[in-house]
C-alpha cells in the first residue's frame, strides 16, 4: 500500500513556527522528489517547496523564501517543511506530494501521482 501522512498543522500566531512531517509508507523515498503544496480556500493548489531525489536541488515559492526549509530523512522515510515567521496568508491545508518521475515543472499538481490527506495550518491571532 503507497501511503503518505501529514503531521504538524495546527494554529499558530503570526510569526510563530510549525514544523510538518510527512511520512512514507509503501515505497522507498530514497528515489522520489518530494514536493509540499497548499490549498487556501478558493485558490488552487500552489506549489511551496521541494527537493529532488538526491536532495542536491530545492524549490521554493518566491512569497516563502528565506521562511521555509524543506527536507528529507531518507533513514526515517520521511520529510519535512519547517516554516518560520509564518503569516495569516500562510494559512492553507498543506500537502505532500512525491512521484519519482518530475520534471522541471514541480510546482503543477499534475506532475505527482502519491500524495497525503493534507493537514489544516492556520495562522491567525
Amino acid at each position: 500500500q503507497l501511503q503518505l501522512v501529514e503531521s504538524g498543522g495546527g494554529l499558530v500566531q503570526p510569526g510563530g513556527s510549525l514544523r510538518l512531517s510527512c511520512a512514507a509508507s509503501g515505497f522507498t523515498l530514497d528515489y522520489y522528489t518530494i514536493t509540499w503544496f497548499r490549498q487556501a480556500p478558493g485558490k488552487e493548489r500552489e506549489g511551496v517547496a521541494s527537493i529532488t531525489q538526491s536532495g542536491a536541488s530545492t524549490n521554493y515559492l518566491d512569497s516563502v523564501l528565506g521562511r521555509f526549509t524543506i527536507s528529507r530523512d531518507n533513514a526515517k522515510n520521511t520529510w519535512y517543511l519547517q516554516m518560520n515567521s509564518l503569516k495569516p496568508e500562510d494559512t492553507a491545508v498543506y500537502y505532500c506530494a512525491a512521484d519519482r518521475f518530475v520534471g522541471s515543472s514541480w510546482y503543477l499538481t499534475s506532475e505527482y501521482d502519491y500524495w497525503g490527506q493534507g493537514t489544516q495550518v492556520t495562522v491567525s491571532s
